[in-house]
């Protein structure tokens, strides 16, 4: 790979910063209401211990990103980059979650077009896994023009196989 997965990225409503292991309490904050995991297959993710281990896994991917909006200067969620395929010229976006407060806001579009056009520099194709009952995370992947290509059992660090759609956006350049 010739290039980086996790290098800062900023537009005019968000900054991604690499996410840190000094980030934990403060991401934990954002995390830890259970509205936010009810669509998402792992659903117990508001736990401190549960979201411990997907911040290992985060911290693990040397992708991942907290997401602070400009406006407020709050952090905002999380993303990543993972399962770059170079011989494929694919990697997957995903991980993704907001605080309640930014749901609706646009935040969501500007974090993956922010991310896409960086990294549409190097590969092909991005796909994005999407719990299968994760409804309001199906339909803004489909806002991005992803199309559903596949569905897959996914095992998230230290947790159990869960049913994912693929989706899948090629680049238009």
């Amino acid at each position: 790979m010739n290039f980086s997965i996790q290098t800062p990225l900023e537009n005019d409503k968000v900054s991604l910063l690499p996410l840190q292991e000094g980030d934990f309490e403060a991401l934990y904050q954002t995390a830890s209401d259970e509205k936010i995991w009810l669509q998402h297959p792992n659903k117990d993710r508001w736990k401190k211990e549960v979201f411990q281990s997907f911040f290992e896994g985060a911290i693990a991917s040397q992708g991942a990103f907290k997401i602070i909006d400009k406006a407020t200067g709050k952090i905002a969620g999380s993303t990543r980059f993972y399962n770059y395929i170079e011989a494929e010229k694919t990697i997957l976006i995903g991980y993704t979650f907001y605080a309640t407060q930014f749901w609706g806001t646009g935040i969501n579009t500007s974090v993956k077009k922010l991310m896409m056009d960086y990294i549409f520099q190097y590969v092909d194709k991005v796909q994005f896994h999407v719990g299968a009952e994760n409804i309001r995370s199906q339909i803004a992947v489909g806002r991005l023009g992803a199309t559903k290509i596949a569905e897959e059992q996914v095992a998230y660090y230290g947790e159990q196989p869960k049913l994912n759609f693929v989706f899948e956006i090629n680049n238009s350049l």
